[in-house]
């Protein structure tokens, strides 16, 4: 039996299950500095999460998704980062990522977002039309693992910077944002 999965915007009732969802697709992740759920956290206190979704199945949250503002050197605007992205293991590889990224990507565009980047795996974000653009980079990340989508043909030129909550979630800030939440 397939249960019937909503993705939905999240509601406030729903931040503990994103937190215990999130810590959960992410401990085994090696390359996680397990830090994403205070990510989540601190885009909420900063009002930045642009479009948040979930995940549900039976009135349970399984997976979430956040979309918040970047910056990029150009002065380009509208421009988004896609991350972090979280499905409970025991409902990964059954199309919910896929099914949040791509309702995601939808709402940004319908909000006239230009563009969306992030930094991920390369063999699953090329499915959605992410690309590595020549002249776009992330400082400290890898060309390789930085991937863009330009939704109106327009390719920004510079760097590429996370809203700051990216920034506060490092493992020194971490007891603040414990206590915030």
């Amino acid at each position: 039996m397939n249960p019937k999965i909503v993705i939905r915007s999240e509601a406030v009732s729903d931040i503990n299950e994103i937190i215990e969802v999130t810590v959960a697709a992410f401990k085994t992740l090696e390359i996680s500095n397990h830090t994403e759920q205070f990510i989540i956290e601190a885009l909420r206190a900063a009002k930045a999460l642009t479009v948040s979704l979930v995940a549900e199945v039976d009135g349970h949250v399984i997976g979430h998704i956040a979309f918040s503002p970047v910056t990029i050197s150009d002065g380009t605007q509208n421009w988004y980062g896609l991350g972090p992205v979280s499905v409970l293991p025991a409902y990964q590889r059954q199309g919910i990522g896929k099914a949040l990224i791509r309702e995601g990507l939808s709402r940004l565009k319908d909000m006239n977002a230009q563009g969306c980047c992030l930094v991920g795996h390369p063999d699953y974000y090329i499915k959605f039309g992410f690309k590595n653009l020549p002249g776009l980079l992330h400082e400290g990340v890898p060309p390789e693992v930085f991937f863009a989508q330009s939704f109106d043909g327009h390719t920004p030129q510079g760097t590429v910077t996370f809203h700051e909550g990216f920034k506060l979630a490092t493992a020194g800030n971490r007891s603040a944002l414990q206590r915030t939440v």
